[in-house]
């Protein structure tokens, strides 16, 4: 029976919890990979994830979700350290490759980027993408040099990112109408107080007031 209840509650937190693969899914869409392949090692992470969750951890299930769904979405991309390419773009650059030597060898001299699209009858954006998936790829932990070297590229963390944004909708969303209406008026559709008061039938006062309320319920929400 204990079983029979955990293997349930399993399924129930996967069911509820599909939405955060497909919010990870579009993080890495449009890079070569099919949203299918993303969707499919997503949902691979969130088993995973509801696996080991442990509630006495103290987090959200989806702050501690939304890494391993990304971490398997990464895995992906791994293939001796460069990014996958789809098959569609892969057979187009090849045949790319093939019209600009041709061409280039019709003209005397290197086809343009606008000569081969014309020749191929493909919009420009399209050859540019498909010629540089084609590119050998540029290493960013290596520099030119003897020696070597590592390039270090201070970015936010995509994962931590993704998964407040995540947090913050859920939260939002768990809001009454009204706070919810309020919330969005002021920091979504950039209306001012004064323009928010109107839309809900209060004054400029009641609205700061109650916004102020708002902000320290999520607040408090949010950092636990």
């Amino acid at each position: 029976m204990v079983l029979e209840c955990t293997a349930s509650r399993r399924e129930q937190t996967i069911s509820n919890n599909l939405g955060l693969v497909h919010a990870c899914a579009h993080r890495f869409k449009g890079r070569g990979i099919e949203y299918d392949d993303l969707f499919q090692a997503g949902c691979m992470g969130l088993c995973k994830a509801a696996d080991a969750f442990d509630e006495a951890r103290g987090v959200r299930f989806s702050t501690y979700a939304v890494p391993v769904i990304l971490g398997e979405m990464r895995r992906l991309f791994r293939d001796g350290g460069t990014v996958k390419v789809s098959r569609t773009i892969k057979e187009l650059s090849m045949k790319l490759v093939r019209e600009r030597e041709a061409l280039s060898t019709q003209l005397g001299r290197e086809a343009t980027i606008s000569e081969l699209a014309q020749a191929v009858g493909l919009p420009q954006e399209q050859v540019v993408e498909a010629l540089c998936a084609a590119a050998p790829p540029l290493s960013l932990t290596e520099s030119g040099g003897e020696g070597g070297g590592q390039i270090d590229l201070p970015v936010d963390s995509p994962e931590d990112l993704l998964s407040d944004l995540i947090s913050l909708k859920q939260v939002i969303g768990s809001l009454p109408p009204n706070d919810r209406r309020l919330i969005v008026l002021r920091y979504f559709a950039g209306k001012t107080q004064v323009q928010t008061a109107q839309v809900l039938g209060m004054t400029q006062v009641q609205v700061s007031r109650r916004e102020k309320k708002i902000l320290a319920a999520l607040r408090s929400e949010l950092t636990g």
